[in-house]
């Protein structure tokens, strides 16, 4: 077995104190080619989303001025992107014995403690603006996707489970469920510019690692075999596109730069830079000479390219 190759990201670690490592499970016939992180040459930067955002909802509360109360208590009136996303989310998942002043009371100080967690947030806004075509902006993101919503729930949920507040994790992952259709168990490990694309029927187990730059579409399950305790969930590499429907069980990896097309069942690692596609899922090309992926899936959002030949899709 070829060494383990570190990701880029500090979060993705099998514990709190060392990284998450991928491994390259075919290394004579890969390259790598680093994944970089969200953003490119003609979208902004983490610090400017925040200022971004002010921009657009003046802009829009000027188009629809019918909106000028919900963008202000959602956005305008407040002093800072942590401020607004611990109140939207104590918001939409609020009960009334569960009131939205004492979620933003946590959901706030978790937030203020964890500038690494703002800068993954910023990632995230970024990443649905970029790849998602149905994104009009970056508010349009914040107060609308569920998935991007969902996934910033869960670092929440995460960061608490990690200092072992886990009844708190756990009812922010029981709230988040029931809101947002999303079930992400708070111990899993999730990288930075990650895009849950609709996201209604994700889920993901207890010991999954998801890393940077992934797209997941709606219905994917990251989940266990059986009844089996400790490390049993899937491992999915840096620049992963996962096509809505897909199973993806047990503690396997998805190597990075990977595709799986959608409705696929997966049982078996995947090697970096290939496509999996079928029940029960197979390699295009073969798992003697796979055929290589050349541009980062996760970031193009690219589907279909395995399909060269008319002959390759059968109605």
């Amino acid at each position: 077995m070829a060494p383990c190759i570190h990701t880029s990201n500090t979060h993705l670690c099998q514990d709190d104190n060392s990284r998450f490592h991928y491994m390259n499970l075919f290394p004579d016939r890969i390259s790598r080619t680093p994944i970089m992180k969200t953003s490119n040459s003609s979208s902004l930067n983490g610090d400017d989303v925040w200022v971004k955002m002010l921009e657009e909802a003046k802009s829009e509360v000027e188009q629809e001025p019918i909106l000028s109360t919900y963008y202000y208590s959602s956005i305008t009136s407040h002093p800072s992107l942590a401020s607004a996303l611990a109140n939207i989310l104590a918001v939409k998942l609020s009960t009334l014995t569960l009131p939205s002043n004492t979620l933003f009371e946590l959901f706030i100080g978790v937030l203020q403690e964890s500038p690494e967690m703002m800068e993954s947030v910023k990632q995230d806004v970024l990443a649905a603006k970029e790849r998602d075509p149905a994104c009009l902006s970056y508010v349009h993101c914040f107060l609308s996707f569920k998935g991007f919503l969902a996934c910033q729930a869960h670092r929440i949920a995460h960061n608490l489970w990690t200092q072992d507040r886990k009844i708190l994790a756990l009812l922010i992952q029981n709230r988040v469920s029931e809101a947002f259709a999303v079930d992400i168990h708070p111990g899993a490990k999730i990288g930075d510019g990650v895009l849950l694309d609709h996201a209604t029927g994700v889920v993901i187990g207890e010991t999954a690692v998801v890393g940077d730059n992934v797209s997941i579409l709606h219905d994917v399950t990251l989940g266990g075999t059986g009844k089996q305790c400790g490390d049993r969930h899937p491992k999915i590499g840096d620049g992963v596109l996962i096509g809505a429907g897909t199973c993806i069980l047990g503690n396997i990896t998805i190597g990075e730069g990977a595709k799986i097309g959608s409705g696929s069942v997966v049982l078996k690692d995947v090697p970096p830079r290939t496509t999996a596609v079928g029940n029960p899922a197979r390699l295009i090309g073969g798992k003697e000479n796979p055929k290589m992926v050349e541009k980062v899936p996760g970031l193009t959002m690219d589907q279909t390219s395995y399909l060269t030949e008319w002959s390759d899709y059968v109605i």
